[in-house]
């Protein structure tokens, strides 16, 4: 019924009033998601006159009683009660009653019922060649930005935590992107385990190496590698210096990684990001292209990790443990874009939240089974923007049948047979 209200869903020609009053409307009202009445701030001729005030819809007059509005002086001021069925109960006293059900487009209730009977994850699957790509793509951006936006609560905290430091803010997301999705959790707080400003006064890449690698829990062991050894006895002395706390290390997960992907691993190419750019948001901020913002990500673990994926066990094969592509851009993604768009965002710049927004145009999309499903129904992602907007869609839409907040099934729902 609110849906039905707010975009006028219904034939306003000759609507009349339980009274058989004529009824105009000139203005639905502000949809209220607080207390209160369900539209505020309408306009509605009835017969002569002109009210101005809130609406209130229900399925049944009788409701009006039955949810105790009488007694509520929030609902003083409504000027039409809008309802589905003039069952014959008592609704508000000397207001208007608009019985809405005649005038609803008969297809209108058709459609959201068949849109919510669906049993497949995507509820509009079998009608999106109905829906413009305009209109397709205008709410892919729109829900982009929103899930950027929802990251920024997390985000704040995280902003107040550093004392409005940006830097700090990046190194821990970065910290927790490159856990990626089975170690971002420990990453972070492994991260969150130690000032930033403990890199600041630069030192050897040895030394950042020793404090991650320690305060992650991996020192605590009788090594015989030198590699290991030297890093321990250096983490000893940073620990009493900065009165640091490790980790503990059971929380790091293994199974199920690729060993190039191993936190071991994850963590020397994290030392080698930290000790090649301190000022990596400065830098970052200072970038507008994927081509600009790439060698600030290109790193490589240290020799030793070339022939070892954890300390004393030797690899089969030696290989260079570079930070690959698809990790670079999977960072830019779900790190870079995201902070650059919440930083314009607190600094009111329009222009940098577009670039911010644009950056993903510029990236593949990423795999996953959210985005293969939009794939298979013939929704295909074209950038990483657009992926990430499907992930949004599904998490936050699909997946909930928020039909009626959403544009896709808005379109569906006002289309009409002919078109």
């Amino acid at each position: 019924m609110q849906f039905i209200w707010q975009y006028s869903l219904y034939n306003p020609s000759q609507l009349q009033s339980t009274n058989g009053e004529a009824i105009t409307v000139v203005h639905p009202g502000r949809y209220n998601t607080n207390a209160g009445p369900d539209f505020l701030e309408a306009k509605v001729r009835v017969g002569d006159t002109l009210l101005a005030g809130h609406v209130e819809l229900h399925v049944n007059n009788s409701d009006w009683q039955k949810h105790g509005h009488q007694h509520d002086d929030a609902y003083r001021n409504v000027i039409l009660h809008v309802v589905y069925n003039n069952d014959g109960g008592e609704g508000p006293a000397h207001t208007p009653v608009l019985e809405l059900r005649n005038y609803i487009m008969p297809d209108v209730v058709q459609k959201y019922n068949a849109l919510m009977a669906q049993v497949q994850p995507i509820p509009c699957a079998s009608q999106l060649q109905q829906v413009k790509d305009i209109t397709k793509e205008s709410w892919l951006t729109r829900i982009l930005a929103e899930r950027w936006e929802e990251k920024q609560a997390y985000w704040r905290e995280l902003l107040d935590k550093s004392a409005g430091d940006w830097r700090n803010v990046l190194y821990w997301r970065m910290a927790s992107n490159f856990g990626f999705k089975l170690n971002a959790d420990v990453f972070l707080d492994l991260a969150l385990s130690m000032p930033h400003n403990v890199f600041a006064k630069g030192g050897s890449l040895l030394q950042v190496e020793a404090v991650l690698f320690g305060q992650a829990g991996m020192l605590e062991a009788d090594f015989q590698d030198e590699y290991p050894n030297t890093l321990k006895k250096e983490y000893q002395y940073l620990k009493q210096k900065y009165q640091l706390t490790p980790l503990p290390v059971h929380r790091w997960k293994y199974l199920r990684l690729r060993p190039a992907n191993f936190p071991t691993i994850r963590i020397a190419q994290f030392a080698a990001l930290v000790h090649k750019s301190f000022h990596l948001f400065s830098q970052i901020a200072e970038t507008n292209t994927i081509k600009e913002i790439m060698p600030l990500l290109d790193v490589t673990a240290s020799e030793y990790w070339n022939n070892h994926y954890r300390f004393d066990e030797l690899a089969d094969t030696p290989t260079s443990k570079h930070l690959g592509k698809s990790s670079i851009q999977n960072i830019i993604i779900n790190t870079i874009g995201p902070i650059r768009y919440l930083y314009a965002q607190s600094h009111g710049t329009d222009k940098q939240q577009e670039l911010a927004l644009q950056l993903l145009d510029e990236l593949p999309t990423e795999k996953n089974h959210i985005i293969e499903q939009y794939n298979t129904i013939g929704w295909k992602a074209i950038n990483a923007a657009q992926g990430q907007a499907f992930i949004q869609l599904y998490n936050n839409y699909c997946s909930k049948k928020r039909c009626l907040e959403c544009a896709i099934g808005l379109s569906l729902l006002k289309s009409t047979p002919n078109k």
